[in-house]
């Protein structure tokens, strides 16, 4: 071997050598980053201790790390303290020691063995912070979730800080230092067994006096002596109850029962209005549909006013029962609270514990007084009040309204032409179509007080009739015809001739008169069907008919001379014929 690489080896050998030696030393040196020491208090001064930690290392800690709030300062010099080696120097070359850090330390070894163990822990609420409370636990700094406080909510927390009080470890990491404990886990535990002690000797049923403890939205708790009962409010009285405080205030005195009682959580409800007769099964004997009541409104809403006719019984007077008149009315501008009503019965169900009752009821139905007055086809004179697309209603009297619809304005012209001739404020006269009681409309009608020429015209009419018709206008689908001067029809071009050669609109002219044959008529939308072609068909038809057939020779044009040729002389014998003069 060489004489570089024996050095090379014995500079590694060294280097492990003094590696060893440093671990060595780092395991068995007490005075190290990280470690808790024990220090000789040598001076107190200025709100400063001095500590002597040995290896020519002072430290200086301030008071109130080696005090809890609340105590005073017991310490003198040449006392033996614990402290925490946080760093061996800082900027200014000090040891930096803490005696709160050691207290911590300590305290989170102990505090361990309680969380696994499930133990509780005593410790004092420090102070406040957002979301909860910081809990010094014998030097650790623990979170209390302010939900966790107590079994209930408190307004007022001031009487449990800096006091002494126990608690839960619900999470713990003492790596990070981070401890979440829970005061209302611990008292759950502790009430828990003398509340069920206590409610073992409990039944439903049970009349018991309590005091009320705290009131919120939805009802009272209720101390029973030892446990808490919730009174409910809708189980406070018969009547209404908007909210507890209308009925008592924390710290009355009350008598209550028992109405059930939770086996798995023994959560215990209670009931004040059970301890008197139900108002409700004495009412509904009394009660019967039609009847008149007297009341007192107790409640305003949207959708109508509940009226309280009996101590603890209460009906519905409904917004749409209130007016026979006025739909779209502001109950606070009709009825107010307090207010003295008579109102009829509606309706009861016993179920539902629910009664109807209505106020327009109490004075003369203007709908059906207006009935008897003017019965159907009766004539009635009107403001118009609004015109819509659909129609325009009609101010009668009693403030009533009637609505006449486009299809009863006028017989000849469309509803939308007719509804151009009206305007607001115009005095009309219509005729009553309908009533409706029920629904509390009224029809009326504009075109039933004239004939409806048209439709007369049409009823002389009948399927089958051959009429003469005069030409109005032509276009190339057809042409538009008179007949007897008062029935517009059209005649499409399909129509206009047996052959296709025939059924040219141009051998027509406006102011012609022709012949056609009625097809169908549909009275209701006031309509005549004609055709020229149908007409030829059954002449044709009836020619044959008279005349002979085409199966015996002759041909269609023979048959059709004859007929002509018998036509004519039975034209001029007419005209033969001696007068009778």
């Amino acid at each position: 071997m060489s004489e570089s690489q024996e050095q090379a080896n014995e500079i590694n050998v060294s280097k492990e050598e003094f590696s060893t030696l440093l671990e060595e030393y780092c395991k068995n040196n007490p005075f190290s980053e990280g470690k808790i020491v024990k220090a000789i208090i040598s001076d107190i001064s200025n709100g400063y201790v001095t500590v002597d930690a040995g290896f020519k290392f002072e430290g200086v800690i301030p008071v109130k790390e080696f005090v809890d709030a609340g105590e005073e300062l017991d310490l003198n010099i040449g006392d033996s303290v614990e402290v925490y080696v946080e760093r061996f120097e800082n900027i200014a070359g000090d040891v930096v020691l803490s005696r709160a850090r050691a207290k911590q330390e300590e305290s989170l070894h102990e505090l361990k063995d309680y969380y696994e163990k499930g133990l509780p822990v005593k410790g004092y609420v420090a102070n406040r912070v957002k979301g909860g409370f910081i809990v010094n636990l014998s030097g650790a700094k623990a979170f209390l979730p302010g939900s966790h406080l107590d079994v209930r909510p408190l307004k007022d927390v001031s009487e449990l800080m800096d006091k002494e009080l126990s608690f839960v470890i619900l999470r713990m990491d003492k790596l990070r230092g981070n401890i979440i404990v829970s005061r209302r886990a611990e008292l759950e535990k502790t009430l828990g067994i003398e509340r069920e002690e206590i409610v073992k000797e409990m039944h439903e049923g049970q009349v018991l006096e309590g005091i009320v403890k705290n009131i919120t939205d939805y009802g009272a708790f209720i101390d029973l002596g030892g446990v808490d009962g919730l009174l409910h409010v809708i189980d406070m009285s018969w009547k209404r109850t908007k909210h507890p405080t209308e009925v008592f205030n924390v710290g009355d005195t009350v008598k209550v029962c028992i109405t059930r009682i939770n086996p798995e959580n023994k959560r215990i409800s209670l009931g004040m209005k059970q301890l008197i007769e139900d108002p409700w099964l004495k009412a509904v004997e009394e009660l019967s549909i039609g009847s008149k009541v007297k009341g007192t409104v107790t409640n305003l809403t949207n959708y109508g006013a509940f009226v309280e006719i009996e101590q603890g019984v209460e009906g519905l007077i409904h917004i749409s029962e209130m007016s026979w008149l006025k739909k779209n009315i502001q109950i606070d501008k009709l009825l107010s609270l307090g207010q003295e009503v008579e109102a009829v019965v509606l309706g009861i169900e016993t179920e539902k514990r629910r009664i109807s009752l209505g106020i327009k009821q109490c004075s003369e139905n203007p709908w059906k007084t207006f009935i008897e007055k003017y019965p159907v086809n009766s004539e009635v004179v009107g403001i118009v009040k609004n015109i819509t697309e659909f129609g325009l209603f009609v101010g009668l009297e009693d403030e009533l309204d009637g609505m006449v619809h486009i299809s009863d304005i006028d017989f000849n012209k469309t509803g939308e032409e007719a509804l151009k001739e009206y305007r607001k404020g115009m005095e009309v006269r219509a005729i009553i179509l309908a009533v409706d009681l029920e629904k509390e409309r009224i029809n009326l009608g504009f075109k039933q007080l004239t004939n409806d020429d048209t439709a007369l015209a049409i009823a002389k009419f009948k399927k089958g009739d051959t009429v003469t018709c005069e030409i109005v206008e032509i276009d190339d689908n057809g042409i538009s015809i008179t007949l007897a001067g008062e029935v517009r029809s059209y005649i499409k071009r399909t129509d206009l001739g047996k052959d296709k050669a025939e059924q040219s609109t141009r051998r027509f002219a406006v102011g012609e008169k022709i012949d056609a044959l009625v097809t169908s008529i549909d009275a209701k939308k006031k309509k005549v069907n004609l055709s020229i072609k149908a007409l030829e068909i059954a002449n044709e038809k009836e020619v044959l008919k008279q005349f002979g057939s085409t199966d015996s020779g002759a041909s269609l044009g023979d048959i059709l001379g004859e007929a002509l040729q018998v036509h004519g002389k039975k034209n001029k014998s007419k005209t033969e014929e001696p007068s009778e003069e």
